[in-house]
């Protein structure tokens, strides 16, 4: 059986007992950074084989993994931060794991776009979740399409990249559009900064830059 377990965002207080007993009774342990998970495994006192699993290796080992899970071992996978397979590596092995009959049960738990859209005083009854914005090739495609979805918009990007990316929402979106960007969300300095992107934009532009970053962009009105 294959576990895909949300770990915290930020607050190693919100990982769930659920998810704790999942990784105590695992086999073997999946992970995207092994240094990175060893620090929550530590704290909850978890001693399991621990493999690495990330964008880079996928491909090679997804194969591997499955013949182990025909086997009978019990595999747990998880992220840096958050649930497996949301802008993070989990969809290959999942997809070979149910073509294969294998069960596969995702737990619920932390996921970094939800508080995000919640807090952001923004419609939420529908939406879309775009993950990142593409760096390049197709980047001004992503702007031109949503500049005309109705549904409230929410997006990841980077600290480095925000203040770019709040500009060309303004170009293409209008300066008056309502935002709302969090930024390490669940930590000791969690932000969350509401307004017009003219107002965020200006906001961030004027400091520097740290953390998650989870970006909400009203959708176009009728």
């Amino acid at each position: 059986m294959l576990y895909l377990v949300p770990t915290p965002i930020g607050n190693l207080g919100d990982m769930t007992y659920r998810a704790v007993e999942v990784l105590k009774q695992a086999d073997l342990i999946l992970a995207e950074d092994t240094r990175t998970s060893s620090v929550l495994l530590n704290h909850y006192q978890i001693q399991k084989p621990l493999s690495p699993y990330h964008q880079h290796n996928e491909h090679k080992i997804v194969d591997h993994i499955v013949h182990q899970l025909q086997g009978g071992k019990t595999i747990a996978l998880l992220t840096d931060a958050g649930t497996p397979g949301i802008s993070d590596p989990a969809f290959l092995l999942v997809r070979a794991a149910v073509q294969e009959g294998i069960r596969v049960e995702c737990l619920p738990g932390a996921t970094a776009f939800v508080p995000a859209l919640v807090n952001s005083g923004l419609p939420i009854n529908r939406f879309c979740f775009e993950g990142f914005p593409p760096l390049k090739k197709g980047r001004q495609t992503w702007f031109k399409t949503l500049a005309e979805e109705e549904r409230t918009i929410v997006f990841y990007e980077s600290p480095m990249r925000l203040v770019k990316t709040l500009a060309e929402c303004i170009t293409w979106f209008g300066e008056n559009r309502r935002c709302s960007v969090s930024r390490e969300l669940t930590k000791k300095f969690e932000e969350n900064a509401r307004g017009t992107l003219r107002e965020v934009h200006d906001h961030f532009e004027a400091k520097s830059v740290k953390g998650e970053i989870v970006v909400v962009v009203q959708g176009k009105e009728d």
